[in-house]
């Protein structure tokens, strides 16, 4: 039981990880996942934890057919694929925004990072309304 267990996590975790953040092959799970759009099932798509239950319940299946056993088998495979999930998540990098840049100091995240001489991309909404005061 313990070999199927854990086949069952890592086959899981495959599943999920493709449906979750892969393209697929041919770009077809990018291409569900976009027809999906935002209803339930495309955010479920979205959603390693969440997807990893759905995914697990053929595989407790695999695991075993006792009714009292099947339910914390189902867990215990999502629970594995997510920790796994964990495990091997890439890093997200945050960086901060360059020290010489003349912006408004409220705003500490830039989406886009700017050279020191060239303007932002974007002014914010402030920026807007004193440049519109100035206009006038």
């Amino acid at each position: 039981m313990i070999l199927s267990l854990v086949l069952a996590v890592l086959a899981t975790w495959r599943v999920t990880h493709l449906l979750a953040s892969e393209d697929g092959p041919g770009d077809v799970i990018f291409r569900l996942r976009r027809g999906l759009g935002d209803g339930v099932l495309g955010k479920m798509m979205d959603c390693f934890n969440c997807l990893s239950l759905w995914i697990a319940v053929p595989f407790a299946l695999f695991v075993t057919r006792e009714p009292l056993q099947w339910p914390v088998v189902w867990l215990a495979i999502s629970g594995g694929a997510c920790l796994l999930e964990r495990l091997v998540r890439e890093p997200v990098l945050v960086q901060s925004a360059p020290q010489s840049f003349q912006g408004d100091p409220d705003h500490v995240l830039w989406t886009e990072t700017c050279a020191a001489d060239s303007p932002p991309l974007a002014a914010s909404a402030s920026d807007r309304g004193s440049e519109e005061k100035r206009a006038h």
